[in-house]
């Protein structure tokens, strides 16, 4: 799949954050079973290649992927660890190019008008908008829609429960990213069917 098809699986695509790679396995499941497939596992804890590993392996049903992915030697890890698609809050050349080479789905981050053009010149019509909450969120998704005609975006970054329905009102939008499906004190806990049911809440909200 490439990334549009990735990111058409779900409105909601929950951004994993996994300090206990023992969580991650039903983590994954609840929020498999709950009805978001799509699962970024952030390189932002020393379990995360490890719960990488585990959810590509182990969960039926999960696309697994790789969030907070800097460079091509990172981007070559979670290859090489079972991940089907790969995210980064911004983007270089450098990676960009590795993505391309390592055929991997790509979805890299902008935070402006220029950032998302260089992409676009790349071939890159969907991309991150992050940290889209303190960006301009709404307003500059709208501003930009007609000058970005062709472009879509995954905004992520301060997106919850309450704002999400209005991102994907946004033509321009093809899913948002966000944790609040995942709270870290239900990981904490084990707290699975509450997990569950704030993915199924999730899953259940509406696109264009």
């Amino acid at each position: 799949m490439d990334i549009a098809a990735i990111t058409a699986k779900a409105p909601v695509i929950p951004v994993l954050t996994i300090d206990r790679a023992a969580d991650a396995v039903p983590l994954a499941r609840a929020l498999v079973k709950g009805g978001l497939p799509v699962l970024e596992i952030t390189l932002r804890t020393d379990a995360a290649l490890e719960a990488l590993r585990a959810i590509a392996a182990e969960v039926e049903g999960a696309i697994a992927g790789a969030g907070t992915v800097l460079d091509a030697e990172q981007l070559a890890k979670v290859k090489q660890a079972g991940a089907q698609f790969a995210v980064s809050p911004g983007c270089t050349p450098t990676l960009a190019q590795a993505a391309k080479a390592a055929s991997m789905p790509f979805l890299p981050g902008v935070q402006t008008v220029s950032e998302a053009m260089a992409l676009g010149e790349q071939g890159f019509r969907l991309l991150k908008f992050f940290p889209a909450d303190s960006s301009g969120g709404l307003g500059w998704l709208k501003a930009v829609a007609a000058p970005l005609a062709g472009v879509r975006f995954c905004p992520t970054g301060g997106i919850g429960a309450e704002t999400a329905p209005a991102y994907l009102a946004l033509a321009n939008v093809a899913c948002v990213g966000g944790s609040w499906v995942a709270p870290k004190d239900a990981v904490a806990s084990g707290d699975w069917g509450r997990i569950e049911r704030l993915a199924a809440a999730a899953a259940a909200l509406k696109r264009p």
